[in-house]
């Protein structure tokens, strides 16, 4: 049997959000239209950005539903004229942020140095690093920020800092939900310019008819994972991931575990050994039947090293040799032990191919 070990890429639908999808595609009204039939279309749409915001603390009025967290980054992104009129973004940050960036943006005494706008991930997809130990990353007096809390919502509690981020982005596939829907929150004072114009959905901040299937099953996911992360669900997790990194680490006293000694992600480890390839890892345990990754799934199918692991430091070599695993709630202890067998199996016989 395969076992699926990349639910940082994308999880599998929730059983939740499938039933409030097929009930949903019984709607037949538009949410903008007046009568009954649209009323009743648009009652989900509202249930589910009341999901939504319970999940993330904020308002029901400053959700806004996009197709993706890629489009509430570029949504967000567009603002940076009300900002100082200058984007920047870490050196680490996913590519839906980071490609817009005119600046790369270091911290300095509190400071982002050249730019009004910055954008800060609170978890790093790649290696499930926490930025500030979890809290979201809100905006200072030099700055605003656009957080992408994406990897984080769904996993731990979204807590902020004493200023909130001007905007957040998110994603419902990251968290059981299904996939083409995501949502930018708007914690500023002033509704967004649309980048999308035409018929005014989503109180004028995002023309299109709203994709009400994959909001109500982005709300039902919303709310289970709200539910899940109450219930503390995800410290098993982070058990399984321990033992994991802790049978690998006995079969190879070579291989990094990136962030280990740093809050993280409690599903995600980065998994580096020196001169084995990524992309060949992933390979190989495809082929044993596991399904990994060697970075953002973005970069699926690109052969280049991670930049996350350049920006930390590390050389193209060992940049381009490290995996990524990522766990979910129905992994299971004996999902994690068969891995890591298989895994030292293959770490076996590339030691002998590299002699």
């Amino acid at each position: 049997m395969r076992v699926y070990l990349d639910h940082n890429a994308t999880t599998p639908l929730r059983p939740e959000a499938r039933a409030a999808m097929v009930s949903a595609m019984d709607v037949v009204g538009n949410p903008s239209s007046v009568h009954s039939e649209g009323r009743a279309a648009k009652m989900l749409v509202e249930r589910a950005r009341a999901q939504v915001a319970n999940l993330v603390g904020c308002k029901t009025t400053q959700v806004i539903f996009t197709s993706s967290a890629t489009e509430a980054a570029a949504l967000a992104v567009a603002q940076k004229p009300r900002h100082g009129g200058v984007f920047g973004a870490l050196a680490t940050e996913h590519d839906c942020l980071g490609v817009w960036s005119e600046v790369e943006v270091s911290f300095a005494s509190g400071k982002a140095s050249g730019a009004g706008l910055v954008a800060v991930s609170a978890a790093n997809s790649e290696t499930g690093i926490l930025g500030d130990s979890g809290r979201v990353i809100g905006s200072g007096d030099q700055y605003s920020t656009i957080c992408d809390i994406t990897q984080l919502a769904g996993k731990m509690p979204v807590t902020y800092q004493a200023e909130t981020p001007s905007y957040a982005i998110l994603s419902a596939h990251k968290m059981g939900g299904p996939k083409g829907v995501g949502a930018l929150i708007n914690f500023t004072a002033n509704d967004p310019e649309p980048i999308l114009r035409g018929g005014g959905q989503e109180m004028n901040r995002r023309s299109g008819t709203e994709n009400l299937i994959g909001i109500a099953g982005f709300g039902a996911a919303a709310e289970a994972a709200d539910r899940d992360v109450a219930a503390g669900r995800w410290d098993e997790v982070a058990e399984f991931r321990n033992i994991l990194e802790n049978t690998i680490a006995a079969a190879s006293d070579q291989t990094i575990f990136i962030g280990k000694d740093m809050p993280r992600l409690p599903n995600t480890t980065c998994i580096l050994t020196p001169g084995w390839k990524g992309e060949t890892q992933v390979m190989q345990m495809d082929l044993a039947g596991f399904a990994v990754s060697a970075g953002s799934a973005c970069s699926s199918g690109k052969v280049k090293a991670s930049k996350v692991l350049q920006a930390m430091g590390y050389d193209d070599t060992d940049a381009a040799s490290a995996i990524r695993v990522s766990l979910g709630l129905e992994t299971t202890q004996n999902d994690v032990q068969r891995f890591a067998q298989a895994w030292a199996m293959k770490f076996e016989k590339h030691k002998m191919r590299a002699a």
